[in-house]
């Protein structure tokens, strides 16, 4: 959901390893059901003051949220909408309060699937809301709809004046595949009016490729179900040699197990991250056996957060990889959820998690070892070469 509510989920289970850990740092998920790809969080890295304390972060009392949730509901009022203004109040910046649908909606598309029409949504020229992104095979490319298109109205309620959040939850709707949606919409001086129909998609969100040069270039725009696998399986499948371009740019987090799993391809076991819950201490840790010789730079940027600075951290702490782009995002916080009276679900700030050398990354980020603005990429390739790593 574009409107950057970063969040960490967790069950605890005391220390945990690999696959079986269940934190979860990401942005909120509206926007992904609409969309297809989870978004970044709304305002960027500038958002967040470089050096800022992460120990200051509120926390909120989980057990006066409930009892403020129970008493409006007792006078009839939104328990929701209490639990929303308590937490807003708190000063808690990545707290969260979902709905029962929302809530659900958050899980699957950590899953990596989501309901909705196959489109991203962003402000175009002139304020309007328009088409930045069609997903191919979703039922937007099947109606015709392009990038560049402008987005009138949704079910008949015209968009100007909504935020882009709002329009992607007209979008959503219930989040029920085969639900109708009515659009109008504008491509130069023409308009028309469309129905698409919700259908069920599935997010990739781990694409594979190799360079001219011999280098495999994985990107990893999400940690979502099955991702870290899928980076891991690609580095043992590469040749002997060739070196790996690791791309975590505008990377909105995910399921910290993945992260882990993605870091094992590089680490022979040890320490990822470590962690507290309400003051307990607790780590993640790689799985033995990675690929600890091969070249290795990971490419970052202001939209890298959260578990993909895990990764991040993990690698350039232990000496891995040499990291190159801009600072990350900055959000390194723990979240646990906590179920209210009405059946909504609040996400409520517990904790901060630290790279294995100690490093706090909530309203810090992590800064790249080489920085490097639009060209980037070209530089990370040249960093590679000086490491063995391409032709």
């Amino acid at each position: 959901m574009s409107g950057g509510r970063g969040l960490l989920c967790i069950r605890p289970r005391g220390v945990v390893r690999g696959a079986v850990l269940t934190l979860v740092f990401t942005g909120v998920l509206a926007t992904a059901a609409a969309t297809g790809a989870l978004p970044r969080e709304r305002g960027g890295a500038g958002a967040v003051r470089a050096g800022e304390d992460a120990g200051r972060g509120a926390t909120v009392d989980s057990a006066a949220l409930s009892r403020a949730a129970a008493a409006a509901m007792a006078d009839g009022k939104s328990g929701k909408k209490a639990a929303e203004e308590f937490v807003s109040r708190s000063g808690d910046r990545w707290g969260a309060v979902y709905d029962k649908r929302e809530y659900a909606e958050f899980e699957q598309a950590l899953d990596g699937a989501y309901t909705g029409v196959g489109l991203s949504a962003g402000r175009a020229a002139g304020g309007r809301v328009g088409v930045t992104r069609v997903r191919a095979d979703g039922p937007a490319e099947r109606a015709g709809l392009r990038a560049g298109d402008r987005i009138v109205s949704v079910d008949g309620r015209p968009v100007d004046g909504l935020s882009v959040s709002e329009v992607v939850s007209l979008l959503r709707g219930e989040g029920v595949a085969g639900s109708p949606v009515v659009l109008r919409v504008e491509r130069g001086r023409a308009g028309w009016t469309q129905t698409l129909r919700r259908a069920r998609l599935a997010t990739d969100p781990v694409t594979v490729s190799r360079l001219d040069d011999g280098t495999l270039l994985i990107r990893v725009s999400a940690f979502t179900k099955g991702a870290g696998t899928r980076v891991r399986d690609a580095v043992r499948a590469a040749p002997a040699g060739a070196g790996v371009l690791l791309d975590l740019r505008g990377n909105a987090g995910g399921l910290v197990s993945e992260a882990a799993v993605a870091a094992s391809a590089f680490l022979d076991g040890g320490l990822v991250a470590t962690y507290d819950v309400e003051g307990e201490q607790r780590a993640v840790y790689a799985e033995g056996g990675g690929d600890t010789t091969r070249p290795l730079v990971a490419l970052i940027d202001g939209g890298t957060m959260s578990a993909a600075e895990l990764l991040t951290g993990a690698l350039q702490d232990r000496g891995r990889a040499v990291t190159v782009g801009s600072r990350t995002f900055g959000k390194g916080s723990v979240q646990m959820p906590s179920a209210l009276p009405d059946g909504s679900v609040a996400e409520l700030t517990v904790g901060h998690y630290r790279t294995p050398a100690g490093h706090v990354v909530d309203g810090r980020g992590i800064v790249p070892d080489l920085a490097a603005g639009e060209r980037a990429e070209e530089r990370a390739r040249t960093v590679l070469s000086g490491l063995g790593g391409g032709s």
